[in-house]
């Protein structure tokens, strides 16, 4: 090992090999020299009083520590329909995980447990997943059939989840394009994940079974941003319909991304849209690092397939100094350090920001291998651990060449083979650049490896639930009760003129429906309707505590009784934050609190003579705006509900 190759310059300059630039300073053109291309799996639950394929309340959720009961599991894959396996389940099979459940009987059954069949399919549900199509212009199969989707993680405790198409090809439009869909499909929802750690994985099962939609759209978008506008699109059309949830977890998305020359890679269950942006990013850059690894790789390496890794335990063979290798002893974990033949600068090479093609390995051992963190140390770390002393003695105990890198590990002795396996495997992968694969977001845009991607062959059909016909009379029935498509609510916003930077808090809470009332029945100004729901109310929403009601009806009475009480606009806008803590309050008691007093607006304009002498007292510079801003400081809490400021400011 020579002591003249410096990591941290190597990942620098790999970084700048492969052009890599930030999100904000990437254009369109950086894209298109990577050839990025993206699509989208958006899940949204479904408002219905029950499960999907049971009669359990849906929307009922449990506390970590409150269950009634535990079902342990392990899981095996199963043959497809055309008697092959698939990747993701073969590979879960490999991490040996012992899956337990905790079961509540408020929101479980024997079906959630695979000891009973289905029941029937929830009418509510494919009423809801049907009328969502519609208004995504797909096109409405003539008939359901209920597949069964392997699922190895644990995340459903029968191995699978059963999934019906509902409507093919159909299309969204976005304000400068439109984007294609392949599909909407109606689904049970997974349990949710408590812990995971080592070979046991914790599950809840009150969100098991409950109704789930999910979009499917092809690779149209080209960047990042149009990723999130299209993820943004689809969650407004679910919510404009009134029928789904909404809250945490209501409203999921996987993206697939791929860059040129690389492969799709799912990014899985990412809790906000806000995220999509640098994920997006991160990922296709990822993909081209990976693609310059396979480059550097292939020029030092000309046969492949006769590339192996060879390792060797150190147990025994020296005494350790770092504390983590001392403690692994203690625990009678097993050491070994491994040789990658021709990987030099490699282990370094910039992968995402912050990460390395190490950190691709490690992320893999964790869920293969089910190693610990921390568990790994390597020849290329940044800020290397070990001291040179300890890491030489331990390098010296293998056959090694110049260009050759080490990784030492540690773990229990019966994960030792998965992970020499996982090591080898992930490395041969180089060689052909980019393995499909689903990977795990987090909030600064950075992603880690979660499972193989899945296959066509984890599908085959469940033989419990027969075909469902779809009458023509029935979809039309279906089709008369849409709402309408958020591209032209996004137009009549725009000729409401009000202002764009509502637009999103609008959609997302669908008061689309609200302001549309509110100007059509009570005739009151488009522009201070928007801005009061896009802006007030936002802000009182987000500095207030909610009593847990739905407000709609609340802000139309609120408004009728101004209208009727002859009471400025204005006034709403203090209003709001007391009726959104106390709804049940009347709107006299609402004034009250606020110390409001009617005063006519003659009244009000009595006083001006009196406050412009009053000013001239002040000492103030005498000039007519310093006297205007005064006198409306002096008479502005009198007069905000009992005229417009405009008003006074004119009598002013």
């Amino acid at each position: 090992m020579k002591d003249t190759f410096n990591a941290s310059d190597n990942y620098n300059k790999s970084k700048e090999s492969i052009g890599y630039v930030s999100r904000k300073e990437a254009t369109q053109k950086d894209y298109d020299r990577i050839g990025f291309m993206s699509g989208l799996e958006v899940h949204q639950q479904l408002l219905t009083k029950h499960k999907l394929f049971c009669k359990c309340p849906a929307g009922i959720y449990q506390k970590p520590e409150e269950y009634d009961a535990e079902v342990i599991r392990h899981m095996r894959p199963t043959l497809s329909e055309l008697g092959e396996y698939d990747g993701t389940a073969l590979m879960e099979f490999k991490t040996r995980k012992e899956i337990v459940y905790h079961l509540s009987n408020d929101t479980a059954c024997t079906y959630e447990v695979d000891d009973t069949p289905p029941f029937h399919i929830n009418n509510e549900a494919l009423d809801i997943a049907i009328r969502i199509s519609i208004l995504s212009k797909l096109n409405i199969v003539g008939e359901v059939h209920i597949t069964r989707k392997q699922y190895l993680d644990g995340s459903i405790p029968t191995g699978f989840q059963r999934t019906g198409i509902i409507g093919v090809e159909g299309e969204i439009q976005l304000k400068h394009k439109k984007i294609r869909l392949i599909q909407l499909s109606l689904e049970e929802d997974s349990c949710r994940e408590v812990s995971d750690i080592g070979h046991v994985r914790v599950y809840r099962t009150d969100r098991l079974g409950m109704p789930l939609i999910e979009t499917v759209t092809y690779p149209d978008c080209v960047n990042p941003e149009e990723v999130k506008e299209t993820c943004n699109y689809i969650r407004f059309l679910n919510r404009s319909t009134g029928l789904v949830r909404t809250g945490i977890g209501a409203g999921r998305q996987d993206v697939n991304v791929s860059c040129r020359g690389g492969s799709r890679v799912e990014i899985k269950g990412v809790a906000h849209t806000k995220w999509i942006p640098e994920l997006t990013h991160n990922e296709a850059f990822r993909q081209w690092a990976l693609l310059n690894i396979r480059g550097l790789l292939k020029n030092k390496i000309k046969d492949p397939s006769k590339w192996k890794i060879h390792s060797k335990e150190l147990n025994g063979l020296y005494k350790p100094v770092n504390p983590l290798l001392k403690k692994a002893y203690i625990n009678k974990h097993k050491l070994v350090v491994v040789n990658l033949p021709g990987f030099k600068g490699l282990l370094s090479h910039f992968t995402q920001p912050g990460k390395m093609f190490a950190d691709e390995i490690a992320d893999r051992l964790k869920v293969i291998a089910c190693l610990e963190k921390p568990f790994m140390f390597h020849t290329e770390e940044l800020e290397p651990t070990l001291s040179q002393d300890e890491l030489s003695e331990i390098t010296s105990s293998i056959k090694t060449a110049d260009d050759d890198v080490q990784i030492i590990f540690w773990g229990p002795e019966d994960d030792i083979k998965t992970a020499l396996e996982t090591i080898e495997e992930r490395c041969q992968m180089a060689f052909e650049g980019v393995p499909n694969e689903t990977r795990k977001s987090f909030e600064d845009g950075t992603t880690i490896f979660e499972r193989v991607l899945p296959g066509a062959d984890r599908m085959y059909p469940d033989t419990d639930t027969a075909p469902l016909p779809l009458a023509n009379d029935y979809i039309e029935k279906l089709s008369k009760e849409t709402p309408p498509e958020i591209i032209d609510r996004y137009h009549q916003l725009k000729d409401w003129h009000i202002p764009e930077d509502t637009y999103t808090y609008i959609f997302s809470r669908n008061y689309y429906p609200l302001i549309e009332k509110l100007i059509s029945q009570l005739k009151l100004d488009p522009l201070f309707i928007g801005t009061f729901i896009g802006h007030t109310y936002k802000f009182v929403e987000g500095h207030y505590k909610s009593s847990d009601v739905r407000y709609d009806k609340i802000i139309i009475k609120m408004f009728e009784y101004l209208q009727k009480n002859k009471l400025d606009l204005e006034l709403s806008k203090y209003m709001i934050p007391v009726i959104y803590e106390h709804p049940k309050m009347d709107f006299d008691s609402v004034l009250s609190s606020l110390n409001f007093k009617i005063i006519s607006e003659d009244d009000l304009i009595s006083l001006i003579p009196f406050l412009k002498e009053k000013f001239a007292q002040t000492g103030k510079v005498k000039t007519p705006a310093n006297e205007i801003n005064w006198i409306m400081g002096e008479l502005r809490k009198k007069a905000i509900g009992n005229i417009a400021l405009t008003t006074l400011a004119k009598h002013i």
